[in-house]
């Protein structure tokens, strides 16, 4: 008996609902048919406008034009984020894309040979490694450059993501979907239909009395969680004693200079404020927990915090820190908000998005779901959120602030242990040692655990080998090959107007 999926229905639009559409046309063909269910009466969330670079696996998945795609999502580039106010008032630092310095040693990082550097009295008193990071030098000159091939120094390719506009981007990415043939249905889902005996999901029913039938479900229905937790009860596992912020004020405001190839993360009294520039705007929004601030105050210090006149009213978004205990249940898998949610501090709800769709393309099931293959996701998908969970919560807990009620709150909470063990292996040696399955890499860690004011009391002792002349050359010829690539970059607007003064083709081939 053919037991292969014949139909997805994907329940929710948005930016969730038309990726995990597009990459299910591009990668099934029209062997596969794919039906996106989604109501104009509900609307999207649509904030989340910065990336990270994993983005550029799911444009080159979908075979994407860079070029057409920042023209028509109105769309910037990203090297990073600048964290304002995070370890103490008037202190700045960044969180870097891409690798620090330079592939000297197998098994001795470029930040231990740094460390010893920093050790013997380099650098002076606030020594800055993020001079050795390419990305970070274009970022605080407003430059930036594409494809740039490893040279000599061994120095990798840029690395980079895009800050867009949310609702552009699931527009453009419907286009694409639609071409490949995923069939749109307008509707409000009431009734969710599921086999008697095995529990599966047969068919979503609309106020019309229409019926949806599929073989296979998506959840991208948002904080509502219509099938996962609605009609199969996955459960959900809380983290806001970790994570507290529960509310967004979201904004818009009018462009008042040249876009920066970053966003911006200011900490506030009871949270801390993202700034996100795109071509036509600038994105703001008050991230916050209402057990520290009121909505109503936490939205007028937004608006009196803006760098330009608003381009519509804020409205306040209202969440938990956490994640669902299963995405996946029997034929239905939840993605985007639909499986939980974690501070968008460091811009990863796309890439959950993603992670989750091609997870499941690398899983694909057939009409039976065998439970160890969905457990075995599950797994994954825990873990990876498990380790996002723990650098966000680090942003938040690893601070020199007890200056308002809430930083008291942060840097006295208790911490996973998870978390604890790599602040340990931090203090200790500088090295965050990551696992296999986690998003934020050394390099990460390092800007970060540095940025909020833990200097390690070591560093990996094979780092003291190389003779200290070499050493001072090294860093010396690593700094100037960085330099040079900077030099050669245009500015960000330049390359901007380079990519937008082409028309715009909707082409989305």
């Amino acid at each position: 008996m053919d037991r292969r999926l014949r139909s997805i229905v994907v329940v929710g639009g948005g930016t969730a609902g038309w990726m995990s559409a597009a990459a299910l046309a591009k990668v099934s063909g029209r062997d596969l048919e794919i039906i996106l269910v989604e109501s104009e009466e509900i609307g999207t969330v649509g904030v989340g406008e910065a990336t990270i670079p994993a983005i550029m696996l799911f444009n080159k998945l979908l075979e994407i034009d860079e070029d057409e795609f920042v023209r028509e999502t109105n769309a910037t580039f990203k090297l990073g984020i600048e964290f304002n106010d995070w370890r103490r008032l008037g202190h700045t630092y960044f969180h870097q894309f891409g690798l620090i310095g330079a592939a000297i040693d197998k098994g001795v990082s470029f930040s231990d040979y740094w460390l010893r550097w920093v050790a013997s009295g380099g650098g002076g008193p606030d020594p800055d490694i993020l001079q050795f990071n390419a990305e970070t030098v274009a970022a605080r000159l407003g430059k930036f450059g594409r494809s740039l091939p490893t040279d000599r120094t061994g120095l990798p390719a840029i690395n980079y993501a895009f800050q867009f506009d949310a609702s552009l981007y699931a527009a453009y990415l419907r286009r694409f979907a639609e071409k490949r043939g995923v069939r749109r249905v307008e509707g409000k889902i009431v009734k969710v239909h599921q086999n008697g005996e095995s529990g599966f999901i047969e068919a979503v029913e609309l106020t019309d009395g229409r019926k949806v039938l599929g073989d296979f479900f998506f959840d991208c229905s948002g904080f509502r969680a219509l099938l996962i937790e609605g009609a199969l009860e996955a459960g959900f596992e809380d983290w806001s004693q970790w994570l507290p912020c529960n509310r967004a004020a979201a904004v818009p405001c009018e462009r008042v200079e040249e876009p920066t190839p970053f966003t911006r993360s200011t900490a506030r009294e009871a949270g801390w404020q993202w700034r996100i520039p795109l071509q036509h705007r600038t994105g703001n929004g008050y991230v916050f927990s209402n057990e520290f601030i009121s909505e109503d105050e936490a939205t007028t210090r937004l608006m009196e915090r803006l760098d330009g006149a608003p381009r519509a009213e804020p409205r306040v978004l209202r969440f938990t820190a956490g994640q669902r205990k299963r995405n996946w249940v029997k034929n239905c898998l939840a993605v985007g908000l639909a499986s939980g949610f974690l501070e968008p501090l460091e811009s990863t709800s796309i890439h959950l998005v993603q992670a989750a769709v091609t997870k499941f393309l690398d899983f694909f099931p057939d009409r039976d779901c065998k439970a160890e293959l969905v457990d075995r996701f599950n797994e994954e998908m825990h873990q990876a959120y498990g380790a996002i969970r723990d650098f966000l919560i680090a942003h938040f807990h690893v601070t020199e602030r007890d200056d308002t009620p809430f930083w008291a709150y942060c840097k006295n909470m208790s911490i996973p242990d998870s978390l604890q063990t790599r602040i340990d292996l931090f203090k200790a040696r500088g090295s965050a040692l990551p696992e296999f399955y986690d998003l934020f890499r050394e390099g990460s860690w390092f800007a970060v655990l540095w940025g909020q004011g833990i200097r390690p009391e070591s560093y990996h002792a094979l780092a003291n080998s190389m003779p200290e002349d070499q050493l001072l050359v090294t860093l010396k010829n690593v700094r100037a090959a960085i330099q040079e690539r900077v030099d050669s970059m245009s500015t960000h607007q330049e390359v901007l107007d380079r990519i937008t003064a082409a028309p715009k083709t909707f082409a989305t081939r």
